[in-house]
């Protein structure tokens, strides 16, 4: 008989306080720079992850449908094609719907799975377990409620176990260049030689579809942006008005990335009393608050490389918008 929920189900959180404080000091840093900004880490709160959620089901945000047109038909040849047997370690898993296929096509090999989830968000990880649990009575998950830039030291493995690390979505793509290779040789330096990484990266593509697909006309890539000022808002005492601000996004094409911006409307100052901080911004001037790296496939084959790792094989969607990549560690 399968074991019970609560047995197969484990969620590891560092301490809310260290996590509000890790807020303050980088809501503190970013809005009292010469350009203002705020890590997009921080739009995934409980209702931020919904709103995102609610993103990927626009009809302008093609990256999730991509992705998961790859999955949905390729998901058994990409599990084929990664070590056997695995532990599965999601780097930013948010509601794992996406990751429900490649967990159906790695229970049709190997019977069982131990997956290892890590998001910043609590909620989500605890309200996608439940559903997970009950799909899957061979499951058994792990959680971990954390920044996934720190959660790899904490993934468990049996010793006849590979581990499969999921970096989906393009999520890598919210990093710079310095930044992203960072990441990367940290997950490689959490592997060993035969683990892998399946890696999403979205592919460059027209302005015009880019812009769009972070600027919908129903809005609510714009409250997703805004709804990170109600939160520095009611966790850190500050009098954002939100309706001063308007939400931007553009395709900065000699960096290759989208720019998402939020842009105040009028002058103004703003208190923050937690961080007993007031700011200053002129009309016009923006809070940077996510930035959405492109690439070609030459490019992700470099940073594959450059991090310890072996491009192994690459899948396109229909119409080759987006990319999920193979990479064995080296």
């Amino acid at each position: 008989m399968p074991k019970p929920v609560q047995v197969r189900f484990n969620i590891n959180q560092p301490a809310i306080v260290n996590t509000q404080n890790h807020f303050a000091e980088d809501v503190n840093r970013g809005l009292s720079a010469g350009h203002k900004t705020v890590p997009p880490k921080y739009f995934y709160d409980a209702l931020g992850s919904q709103l995102f959620e609610a993103i990927c089901l626009l009809p302008e945000y093609y990256p999730t449908r991509a992705e998961t047109e790859i999955f949905t038909q390729h998901a058994a040849e990409i599990i084929g094609e990664a070590p056997s047997p695995v532990t599965v370690v999601e780097l930013g898993s948010g509601s794992s719907i996406k990751t429900r296929q490649l967990i159906d096509a790695i229970l049709n090999r190997q019977g069982s799975l131990h997956y290892q989830p890590i998001d910043i968000s609590p909620t989500i990880l605890e309200q996608t377990a439940e559903k997970l649990l009950g799909i899957y009575p061979t499951l058994m998950i792990t959680a971990m409620a954390m920044d996934y830039t720190h959660g790899l030291g904490s993934l468990q493995r049996q010793k006849s176990e590979h581990v499969l690390a999921l970096f989906l979505g393009s999520n890598i793509g919210n990093y710079n260049p310095e930044e992203s290779r960072e990441i990367l040789c940290e997950t490689r330096n959490a592997l060993r030689p035969g683990d892998a990484l399946l890696l999403g990266a979205d592919l460059k593509k027209p302005a015009e579809i880019l812009e769009a697909a972070y600027d919908d006309a129903l809005g609510v890539t714009a409250a997703f942006n805004l709804n990170l000022l109600r939160r520095i808002n009611e966790e850190l005492q500050a009098d954002f008005e939100i309706r001063n601000f308007r939400h931007n996004a553009i395709w900065n094409e000699s960096l290759g990335r989208v720019e998402m911006h939020l842009v105040s409307r009028i002058e103004q100052k703003v208190r923050i009393e937690a961080l007993d901080l007031t700011i200053a911004f002129r009309e016009g001037e923006s809070i940077h608050t996510e930035n959405s790296y492109k690439f070609d496939l030459d490019q992700i084959s470099v940073m594959a490389n450059d991090s310890g790792f072996r491009q192994h094989r690459t899948w396109l969607d229909s119409e080759k918008r987006f990319s999920c990549n193979l990479w064995i560690a080296v």
